[in-house]
């Protein structure tokens, strides 16, 4: 018995370590569906729960990995039951003028979060490459357009590269109702997202100095210097507030004003997110030498210059997300 019971142990372990080399990729599946790190998370732990519940009954027809995709994918879909879709500022209204007061917040559940790197990438450099720019934000809130199907049909066909005679069998469907679903989803992704931009190389060296340059801006809050770094069509947003403003001229203003508690921030840099340059924000505390939580801040780059600001200001939930302290001291 004792025996039996020790094989059964070591099968399990195996079946458990075989779920684990999936599970980052999984991840950014997820998020890609749910425009939310924390319910991508949720959704690949349910589905590794599924997944070890009904393993006796897997026959090997698939490979582990399309059979986690397939539960993966059942997940999201039940958690998508609903209209609700999850968007950017930009996604809901047009810009406001600098001078506009804050509204009021919305519900976390309006926006898409950031994703740190480190939960949607893995080791392989090459795969990491030819996913990043379907992890960006802009990406991911066009595809929140779309119907939960299409959507999951259009990441599984055009990111994962799955066939669609994998595909169909996964969500279990006709490969022809696949194909047309595909050219729908296709159809809608033209005319909500916008045009590509360059992904973002941690090696480019003209790449590197622009964020350099725009931290040394940001910090000494130079809005001079920072504005010569900004794109003219730069966007800069604060979620959970739905206002946002575009324009070089209009952010420093809006720094001057509104963002002014924004001076004298610190901005910790992070391995990234979305594939993208991030910082811990902080911001001073009234305390000589300390700093605290004030946003996570992801950087867009296009043709050189910096194109979108994002300041993600629920610090309470997304500081332990990056793993960062509640507190930045003066070195």
């Amino acid at each position: 018995m004792s025996e039996q019971s020790g094989r059964t142990t070591a099968s399990l372990d195996e079946v458990l370590k075989s779920f684990e080399g999936h599970r980052r990729e999984l991840c950014a599946y997820a998020y890609r569906m749910l425009g939310s790190s924390f319910e991508a998370e949720d959704a690949v732990q349910e589905a590794f729960t599924r997944a070890w519940k009904s393993y006796d009954s897997f026959e090997g027809r698939s490979s582990v990995r399309s059979w986690l995709y397939k539960i993966t994918t059942n997940v999201c879909l039940d958690m998508l039951d609903g209209p609700q879709r999850r968007a950017r500022p930009m996604d809901l209204n047009g810009p406001s003028t600098p001078e506009s007061p804050l509204p009021m917040p919305e519900p976390d559940y309006v926006w898409v979060e950031p994703i740190p790197n480190a939960l949607a990438f893995g080791a392989d450099p090459a795969e990491h490459a030819s996913t990043k720019d379907t992890l960006r934000l802009a990406f991911v809130a066009a595809v929140q357009h779309l119907p939960a199907t299409q959507r999951a049909i259009l990441i599984m066909r055009e990111v994962l590269r799955f066939s669609a005679n994998e595909t169909a069998d996964m969500l279990v469907m006709s490969p022809a109702s696949v194909n047309s679903a595909l050219q729908r989803a296709r159809a809608t992704m033209s005319k909500v997202q916008p045009e590509t931009t360059k992904t973002f190389d941690e090696t480019d060296e003209q790449q590197r100095k622009l964020v350099d340059d725009f931290v040394k801006a940001f910090e000494s809050y130079n809005m001079d210097a920072l504005t010569t770094l900004l794109k003219a069509d730069v966007a800069l947003a604060m979620p959970p507030f739905s206002l946002w403003v575009s324009g070089p001229e209009n952010v420093a203003t809006f720094m001057l004003g509104t963002g002014q508690a924004c001076r004298d921030s610190r901005l910790v840099p992070l391995e990234g997110a979305n594939g993208l340059p991030a910082f811990g924000h902080y911001k001073p505390s009234g305390e000589p030498g300390v700093w605290i939580p004030w946003s996570i801040t992801v950087l867009e780059l296009d043709d050189g210059k910096v194109s979108g600001l994002n300041f993600f200001l629920d610090t309470e939930k997304l500081f332990p997300l990056f793993g960062l302290a509640p507190e930045w001291r003066e070195q």
